[in-house]
């Protein structure tokens, strides 16, 4: 007996699951319509899944890992940055790795983890966001958006805990509170709204945290809080080897993104470029810190 799914109506060229009125949810679609194609029904490769997932600092590590992301509330909205380096075990996947991602219009991710899962995931989230109020006709709630992620997640729990895990961070403008708020997670899909004022996540993020405990006030202005954002990101790849800091030569700087009322922006790469030669011309005249 043929799959009903896989049947087409005369004339379409997509089978009649995408003429079916169904679920509100993409992902919930896919997985009735073609399941192969989300990221936690993939298979990985024999032998690849024993690295770290903050860092890919395990020697039997062989697929891409992301590194160190950091999350700011500041004064009329929050901030989501990350560093651009990619591992493989011990060595330097790509230097140039966006792992910074503006998914709807109030929202934010940023990955760390299996680069090419976590990629694919956020890209997911963000179809999912748009499919579900294009049907609804409004956006999900904040809370809405950071329990999608969840759900996500947790699909992907037989690769995290084969040692392909992924790391998200979500921030997020909430409307109704009129407020930037961050919401970690951990690789089971548990999901944590942050309270601090700030957060960090991948290999660096204990030595980001810990420059942000000292520099970081929720009553800093936008500006105050991007320089203290690479800050920390510079802290971080002074003590972790799978973090990197601003690039100079190749003019590589970290990517950094803000939520406020009036929504996601992704910062010019000649603002944060001028924030990031700031910074490091303040550590070489203060090496000590």
């Amino acid at each position: 007996m043929d799959n009903p799914s896989a049947r087409s109506y005369p004339g379409a060229a997509l089978p009649s699951a995408f003429f079916t009125p169904g679920v509100s949810s993409f992902s919930e679609f896919l997985q009735a319509a073609a399941p192969d194609l989300l990221p936690g029904r993939r298979h990985a490769p024999g032998g690849a899944l024993h690295g770290s997932h903050g860092g890919g600092h395990g020697s039997e590590a062989r697929a891409p890992h992301g590194t160190t992301i950091v999350a700011l509330v500041y004064d009329g909205g929050v901030l989501i940055a990350g560093d651009r380096r990619a591992t493989m075990g011990n060595v330097i996947a790509q230097r140039d790795m966006e792992k910074v991602f503006l998914t709807d219009e109030y929202s934010a991710v940023g990955i760390a983890g299996a680069a090419g899962l976590a990629v694919e995931m956020v890209r997911l989230f963000t179809v999912e966001l748009r499919h579900y109020e294009k049907l609804e006709g409004v956006p999900l709630s904040l809370d809405g958006k950071a329990n999608k992620l969840a759900t996500m997640l947790r699909g992907n729990l037989d690769a995290a805990m084969a040692g392909l895990a992924v790391l998200p961070l979500f921030v997020g403008y909430d409307l109704d509170e009129r407020r930037g708020r961050i919401v970690s997670y951990d690789v089971t899909g548990g999901r944590y709204d942050e309270h601090g004022g700030y957060h960090a996540v991948g290999s660096g993020s204990v030595f980001a945290k810990g420059a942000l405990k000292k520099r970081h006030e929720v009553s800093a202005d936008r500006d105050t809080a991007v320089r203290n954002a690479v800050e920390a990101l510079y802290d971080a790849a002074d003590d972790d080897s799978a973090t990197s800091g601003p690039d100079l030569t190749r003019r590589i700087y970290p990517i950094v993104a803000t939520v406020e009322e009036s929504g996601s922006v992704r910062l010019g790469a000649d603002e944060v470029a001028e924030v990031a030669e700031a910074v490091v011309r303040g550590r070489h005249e203060r090496p000590g810190g």
